[in-house]
């Protein structure tokens, strides 16, 4: 993109620009006033506001007054006790709402409250959710469907709407008095809170221009305006320019050209511009004659079609009918667990959200209860115990909500006979048909069936006494299991009481419980050329990460090649007391299929993990690459180069622009100074990270025009990752947001990327405006 220079030239842009904003079509406020404003009967009750009761657990529970806004997005509420002071919350972070028990609090309380009136707010990241009780059934009503009514609408907004709701929530932070307009003073505290520090010269100089009521304070309309102005996006308006023919609009064939020379979307260019124009102009008289405003063009760009994700990736596009142990398994460690795995708190919303999450392997610790009954928790340790039979009807609930493809239940059994009979009879209960008890068809399969056979259904995956191919299985039998005695050992780390161990374990396994295992069989490993020989393609064998490292390093061909014929999972370190996570590329890269994190562990490690698997409809299944699914490859990981159809390709991000990127200080006049990193991850040889130089107090819409430039030898491998941070000299930088995707699904050409939180939720508006460029290596 040619950029102009000197004075006037930049005095030209800006005066352009503010010209081209003003005549923005849609106003921020006229958008407030519509859908969730209308006169639904359900959200003015929650307008009046309710007190609801907060039960917290079976001793806590206090009353609080909650109201919804006059925004229609924020609740507020407060204690009976606190006067008029109110705390709020926004509507977009509330992710569903749960009639009835639907919560461990309310389980506890069941015999109190009727389910009628109970009702459970759920929050979207790690937050906690927030159970309520109201008076009577019709309040309760009203609550959960305004709340789901406006979840619906939130959800339901594009990028520019969601941009016009924040900067309506800036205008009411700043509108101290509530008198709908707010003076200089107020914008001056307004610009340190939207992340940015302005010359006052020129902040007032703006403000004057926007006050063209000449009052000396900004009214709504004059607010946007004012907005419009201080965020004019000069990138954005150069490339407009560019391909623009008279500078006021882009034609249909001017689009097209864009689409066809900096977007590659080659062939499809010319009937893709014109439905662009349709989805994105706001302007009718521009839609007729098929023309682009610099409104629609930005709506274009910050929209899904303008993301660094190709759409078509999103869906589900790759070939579900390949053998099971064919694909990358998103999968669950101590999925019970939401906290650390000493003292940390056991509860079934680790498995609802794991499952939300597309998560389809989920581990379940299960050991001896009290009155019968089988209980989760992370033996030998504090963590709290939930019990079985709640685990498994949360299972049945929420297993097929995110995707229909098949889960797997890694059961960890440590239960005595007795008690496994109960956990084959809750699962036989309580799955019912969703739940796989003999092979398809009744035949012994020469491969394992795929996910689409098994749509719909909950294998379990365990110890198994015989194999398929026998017909007879005793009614009881002693099973070694190294990963028992393993984890046993591991245990023993973190407690002083747990009695020594043999290297393997010795336990009974009850025939009902086996009988249940049918495509996942935990099998002790010995050697790469064991498993070869005496190995069933529905074997399992799980390593612990620093046993799956030592194979890696000393035949990770071999490696690649066992989990081309059968399975492969591996579990974080015992000596992970907190739930860390290891990296997962390094398991990926040899094909292991079951590669199980901490999900209540955000950080780099989860980034990378929702990254692969936000492809393919977030189903929790990817096809892995042709070189980890053929054992007649021989492929290296630490040298691609020797592949036959070695194509290495070269990525170039020219990094421009961020937008609206949030605070991570709330101390008063905190500023971010932001820069980005680029982070490759996938083979060896592609490992590697760059960066640009940092922005001094701009987090608004700071500006880095830098290019970096890498070479990727094996693309269907790598992981791309963009994180933003906030630069500190003295101490450790500020994590601001991230963005995680497969090299494979990125789009060339000038995209949007909208970052997200920590959580892995989004932090819409803030977003990174780049060039991207793709090429083979000369």
């Amino acid at each position: 993109m040619e950029r102009g220079s000197g004075e006037e030239g930049g005095r030209e842009r800006e005066e352009s620009c503010m010209e081209l904003n003003s005549a923005l079509s849609v106003s921020v406020f006229s958008v407030i006033a519509q859908d969730t404003s209308s006169g639904d009967a359900s959200l003015e009750i929650m307008k009046i506001g309710s007190v609801l009761r907060k039960a917290k657990s079976r001793i806590w529970r206090g009353h609080r007054h909650y109201k919804l806004q006059d925004d229609c997005k924020t609740i507020a509420y407060k204690s009976s006790w606190a006067m008029n002071s109110y705390s709020t919350f926004s509507v977009g972070d509330v992710e569903a709402v749960r009639e009835g028990h639907e919560s461990e609090v309310f389980l506890s309380v069941a015999d109190e409250f009727p389910p009628e009136r109970c009702f459970t707010l759920v929050f979207r990241g790690r937050r906690g959710n927030l159970d309520l009780v109201a008076e009577s059934a019709e309040e309760a009503q009203a609550w959960i469907q305004g709340m789901r009514t406006l979840i619906e609408n939130f959800e339901n907004m594009g990028e520019s709407e969601k941009l016009d709701h924040w900067v309506s929530d800036l205008f009411l932070k700043a509108d101290k008095n509530k008198d709908g307009r707010i003076s200089f003073k107020e914008v001056r505290r307004l610009l340190k809170l939207m992340n940015m520090d302005m010359n006052e010269d020129h902040a007032n100089s703006l403000f004057r221009m926007a006050d063209k009521s000449q009052t000396g304070v900004l009214g709504g309309e004059e607010f946007v305006h004012f907005y419009k102005m201080l965020t004019q996006r000069t990138d954005v308006l150069e490339l407009f320019q560019e391909y623009s023919s008279d500078g006021q609009t882009i034609s249909h064939c001017d689009l097209e050209e864009f689409l066809r020379e900096e977007q590659l979307e080659g062939d499809r260019s010319q009937e893709y511009a014109l439905e662009l124009i349709q989805r994105y102009e706001p302007s009718d008289t521009a839609k007729m004659n098929h023309t682009m405003s610099i409104d629609g063009f930005l709506m274009y760009l910050t929209s899904a079609d303008g993301s660094i994700f190709n759409t078509e990736d999103q869906r589900l596009s790759q070939d579900m009918t390949q053998p099971l142990n064919h694909y990358f398994i998103s999968s669950s460690h101590n999925t019970y667990l939401l906290e650390n795995q000493l003292k940390g708190r056991s509860s079934v919303e680790g498995y609802i959200q794991a499952l939300k999450r597309g998560c389809r392997c989920l581990e379940i610790d299960c050991w001896d209860g009290s009155n019968g009954e089988p209980v989760v928790y992370h033996g030998h340790t504090f963590t709290s115990k939930i019990l079985f039979k709640d685990v498994i009807n949360t299972v049945a609930k929420y297993a097929f909500k995110s995707s229909e493809y098949p889960v797997i239940l890694s059961i960890e059994n440590r239960c005595s006979v007795e008690q496994q009979k109960v956990m084959a009879q809750l699962l036989k209960d309580i799955l019912g048909d969703m739940l796989l008890r003999t092979p398809l068809d009744g035949k012994v399969p020469s491969v394992l069936p795929s996910p689409e056979d098994l749509k719909g259904k909950i294998l379990v995956k365990g110890k198994k006494i015989g194999g398929l191919e026998d017909a007879d299985n005793p009614v009881t039998g002693e099973v070694s299991d190294e990963e028992d005695s393993a984890e046993l050992r591991r245990d023993s780390l973190t407690t002083e009481s747990m009695p020594s161990e043999s290297k393997k374990s010795k336990r009974s396994l009850t025939k009902e419980l086996s009988d249940l295992v049918i495509y996942c069989k935990n099998e002790n490993f010995s050697n790469f050329e064991h498993s070869r020989i005496n190995g069933k393609q529905y074997d399992i064998s799980s390593f612990s990460e620093s046993k799956a490292r030592k194979l890696i390093k000393e035949a990770a061909v071999e490696f690649i090649q066992h989990n081309a014929r059968q399975f492969t999972r591996v579990y974080p370190s015992g000596l992970r007391t907190d739930s860390s996570n290891y990296c997962p590329q390094d398991m990926w890269n040899v094909g292991c299929q079951m590669v199980a994190l901490n999900f209540q562990t955000a950080g780099l490690e989860m980034d990378l993990n929702d990254g692969l698997f936000s492809q393919n409809n977030c189903c929790g299944y990817v096809l892995k690459p042709e070189v980890l699914r053929n054992s007649d490859q021989h492929f290296n990981p630490e040298r691609p180069q020797d592949r036959k159809d070695y194509c290495p390709l070269i990525l170039t991000i020219q990094v421009i622009s961020g937008q609206q990127l949030p605070k991570v200080n709330n101390k008063e006049g905190s500023i971010v100074d932001p820069f980005v990193r680029v982070e490759i991850y996938g083979v060896p040889p592609d490992q590697t990270k760059q960066e640009t130089s940092y922005i001094e107090n701009n987090g608004l819409n700071p500006c880095w025009n830098e290019t970096l430039v890498f070479a990727v030898h094996s693309p269907e491998i790598a992981l791309v990752r963009f994180v933003v941070e906030d630069y500190d000299k003295a101490t450790k930088n500020d994590f601001i947001g991230q963005y995680t995707l497969p090299f494979s699904c990125i789009q060339s050409g000038y995209r949007h990327i909208h970052l997200l939180s920590k959580d892995g939720t989004s932090i819409c508006p803030s977003s990174l405006f780049v060039h991207i460029n793709i090429t083979e290596a000369s």
